[in-house]
């Protein structure tokens, strides 16, 4: 039988945090399996170095290799490895809900819905990071969208060619506004915020500090570095 749901997950050097991800998921895939649905799991392997693949094929997961190293290339990689005919999109770093694809598969039986996240929340708090958190809100609000798992029907996902594989960041948003686009022409909606929110890692915060997104804007000037340069430090850098 085909899978209801395909989950694509970008991963590059993901050794450490990936099993946490992955047993999130299975935990989740019983809930979905007890209600008559089926998952696949797809491993988006973006040329690591490390036993990332290994990790995921120990779990059950397909492992396919994409080796340009930008996130929306990988995201495009593991869709098109993918069956299903839901495509659902989840950071490596990241923990679902049990009962996302559950909430995925009951949000788009309807047919009128095309796309949507189930949002998310920080896997720790500080001042710091709730400022954060408040700030990031109000953006995505501004450009009614949100984050966590991300969901779409494969055909909506083609029609807009998928994922910016130019863009180092931003893809994701830029990603839901095409989709908005399209649910607009197609008289479709899209689904924000569907009770399962997934725990989002805070292991950038961790290493750079809790209020350091409010000084990255200073960092061109305090590095002497363009911010293209900053931008790929910071999302890809080496991890081993």
């Amino acid at each position: 039988m085909q899978p209801d749901i395909a989950l694509v997950i970008p991963a590059y050097n993901e050794e450490a945090l990936l099993p946490r991800l992955l047993r999130s998921v299975a935990d989740a895939r019983i809930r979905f399996d007890r209600a008559g649905g089926g998952l696949e799991v797809i491993v988006a392997d973006n040329n690591s170095t490390d036993r990332t693949a290994e990790v995921a094929r120990s779990h059950g997961c397909c492992v396919t290799r994409v080796e340009r190293r930008v996130i929306g290339a990988a995201r495009n990689g593991g869709a098109r490895a993918a069956t299903s005919q839901i495509l659902a999109f989840v950071d490596a770093d990241t923990r679902v809900h049990p009962d996302t694809f559950v909430r995925i598969a009951e949000t788009m039986s309807s047919g009128h819905c095309i796309a949507g996240a189930s949002g998310w929340k920080l896997e720790r708090t500080s001042l710091g990071l709730k400022v954060t958190e408040a700030t990031t809100r109000l953006m995505l609000r501004i450009f009614k969208v949100d984050g966590g798992v991300v969901f779409c029907e494969r055909s909506a996902f083609d029609a807009i060619g998928g994922y910016d594989e130019d863009r180092d960041i931003g893809e994701d948003v830029h990603f839901l506004l095409k989709l908005r686009r399209l649910a607009r022409d197609r008289g479709a909606t899209m689904r924000f915020g569907i009770g399962t929110p997934a725990t989002i890692s805070t292991r950038k915060w961790d290493e750079h500090g809790d209020w350091h997104m409010f000084a990255m804007a200073f960092w061109p000037l305090i590095q002497r570095r363009s911010f293209h340069e900053i931008v790929r430090d910071y999302w890809y850098r080496e991890r081993f």
